[in-house]
């Protein structure tokens, strides 16, 4: 099962599991080092919680790099910006 880490709030951390539309929070301190927005984790379910078994690296850089080439090519495709500018 796979997990995202969505968002801190203060000293927590919510992971998201999409394929089951739950999420879970732990504390900072029980991610693995390295850690950080958008890192997908490994999971397993244990009794009625979740637990990190590790940090799926090939899977998180590949989202990156897929997030990356998305906004590149939205960037080329950009007209710019839709507003006026007033020079002075």
């Amino acid at each position: 099962m796979k997990g995202i880490l969505d968002r801190f709030e203060g000293d927590k951390a919510v992971i998201l599991i999409e394929e089951i539309n739950e999420e879970f929070i732990i504390q900072k301190t029980e991610l693995p080092s390295g850690s950080e927005q958008q890192t997908i984790f490994d999971l397993e379910k244990a009794n009625d919680s979740y637990k990190i078994l590790a940090i799926d690296a090939s899977t998180t850089n590949a989202a990156a790099e897929k997030s990356a080439n998305l906004m590149d090519r939205l960037r080329a495709n950009s007209s710019g910006s839709k507003f006026i500018r007033n020079k002075k």
